[in-house]
């Protein structure tokens, strides 16, 4: 798949999961999808979104595909990664200009960043789904998807005790 288009693809289910919870109302939709403008719930639905953009790619090249797991490893990978990749670069924005006054400003930076995050990922995985991951490696990154996805739900229903941003000694 054209390393262009599978970001649009993410993009356009990330954009689902945004307002799917909120259209519906349908409570199955929870773990999925926002449920609020959390940074949390946005890394949470970019991680779905990834995760289902790649379902979507290899049922339309799976017959194009030379070694499976190579493929799913490094799909699972970049699923794990892609969050970071969007809070990395969502908040240079912040960091260099702090707040935007604009929702105009936030909602185009947003776009540009979960593309351009879409985008690394998709670099990302394209160069390590040529790579023979060992045993070990695969554990590791089982593990880190199923503990990926098992604290997006978790917290959807039940937030830790600080936040990411709060001095705990303030608390």
């Amino acid at each position: 798949m054209n390393i262009f288009v599978k970001p649009v693809i993410f993009l356009v289910i990330f954009s689902i999961l945004h307002f799917g919870y909120d259209l519906t109302n349908w409570s199955f939709l929870t773990p999925f999808c926002g449920i609020d403008e959390s940074i949390f719930q946005h890394l949470k639905m970019a991680f779905w979104a990834y995760l289902f953009a790649s379902i979507i790619e290899y049922l339309l090249i799976k017959k194009r595909i030379e070694k499976n797991s190579s493929f799913w490893y490094s799909r699972f990978l970049s699923t794990i990664i892609l969050p970071w990749y969007i809070f990395l670069i969502w908040y240079l924005v912040p960091a260099i200009f702090g707040k935007t006054g604009s929702s105009t400003i936030e909602l185009f930076w947003a776009l540009i960043s979960s593309y351009l995050s879409g985008l690394f990922a998709t670099i990302t995985e394209k160069n390590t789904g040529k790579s023979e991951f060992d045993s070990a490696s695969r554990i590791v990154i089982i593990v880190l998807l199923v503990a990926s996805a098992f604290l997006y739900i978790k917290f959807t229903y039940q937030l830790p005790w600080v936040d990411m941003f709060v001095n705990p000694e303030s608390i």
